[in-house]
């Protein structure tokens, strides 16, 4: 089952599930986090509630896409309540990708780069026995939800940016329980907006090249994810595919479990507030930047993923930075 949310014609949120060319809308709720607040509640799975809520007939899903009226299919009425983050270095040709982006070559035991000791430790310790604690990923925040760009909206490159990548990844979707128990909801297709001449510049860079901006959806996938899944990345230009690569994800593909990784972003306390949102990338080993290819506005990329329905599509455009240079003041 799919879900999406979206505005119906007078600008309301409405909850919907995917049917081929229509889209069923839930009755009772405006919002998954709705929906999913009133499943852990009752004690309910997300596809029971689904059935309790009950459904009425609703409009083309092709429609809500081309007037863009589909929304992120996970959110908080406060942005400020939904946390966006992402683990890196989490499947198994994302070392390769990334050393190759850095443009490392001595790989001696002795010589190993930071990226490769990290990608080594998720090959050792990512994949612990249940009940143990595995190794530690790389981890990242990518902001909260004011960076969340709505499927086929252009991403708002910030006009600093060296380079406007794509990275094609499935995103996580969480929402906190009254009792500060984390519920999975299910997956997403995502793209982790980002600047990769930044980061190659220096590991240490890394967070700064995160353009905060980011896009997930427009479907959220419930139940269990697929352990081998594989996905097209495009990026088009004037109508044009100008370059298209496989991506792999799923746990075959996968240096670290689900669970570890979910592990080590929930053990913090601060994240286990009632009510939040959580939106977690779980790490990519394709991009078009190391294939040599630069994106710029005008662009589109997509994202497709059979078992997740409707691609994931995003321009770009250019933005001013948030401040001019000096533009703090002192009270």
């Amino acid at each position: 089952m799919r879900l999406i949310q979206f505005q119906n014609e007078q600008g309301e949120r409405q909850v919907g599930v995917v049917n081929d060319e229509r889209i069923e809308v839930l009755r009772g709720v405006g919002s998954t986090r709705e929906l999913a607040l009133a499943a852990i509640r009752s004690g309910n799975s997300l596809a029971a509630q689904i059935d309790l809520q009950g459904l009425d007939a609703g409009p083309s899903y092709r429609q809500l896409l081309a007037d863009r009226r589909v929304l992120a299919p996970l959110d908080h009425e406060d942005p400020a309540h939904c946390l966006v983050s992402g683990t890196g270095l989490t499947h198994l040709g994302s070392a390769a990708t990334r050393d190759k982006m850095h443009q490392q070559v001595e790989q001696r035991e002795e010589k190993l780069t930071d990226s490769m000791q990290m990608f080594r430790w998720g090959m050792q310790g990512g994949k612990p026995q249940a009940g143990l604690v595995g190794a530690q990923p790389e981890w990242f925040y990518k902001g909260d939800g004011s960076t969340v760009v709505r499927p086929g909206a252009d991403f708002p490159a910030p006009d600093f940016a060296e380079d406007f990548g794509e990275e094609p990844e499935l995103t996580g979707l969480y929402v906190i329980g009254d009792d500060g128990q984390p519920y999975r909801l299910g997956f997403a297709l995502g793209n982790e907006f980002s600047d990769h001449v930044m980061e190659r510049k220096n590991y240490l860079y890394l967070a700064h090249s995160k353009l905060r901006f980011c896009s997930f959806g427009p479907e959220l996938r419930i139940g269990e994810l697929p352990a081998n899944l594989a996905g097209v990345s495009r990026i088009r230009r004037d109508g044009q595919v100008l370059w298209e690569k496989e991506f792999l994800s799923g746990e075959e593909n996968m240096c670290h479990s689900l669970a570890n990784l979910e592990f080590h972003h929930f053990k913090y306390s601060q994240f286990l507030r009632p009510g939040d949102v959580h939106v977690h990338f779980f790490g990519t080993a394709t991009l078009s930047f190391a294939d040599g290819i630069k994106p710029q506005p005008g662009d589109q990329f997509e994202i497709s993923l059979d078992a997740f329905g409707e691609p994931l599509r995003n321009g770009i455009s250019i933005h001013p930075a948030g401040i001019k240079v000096g533009g703090v003041k002192a009270l």
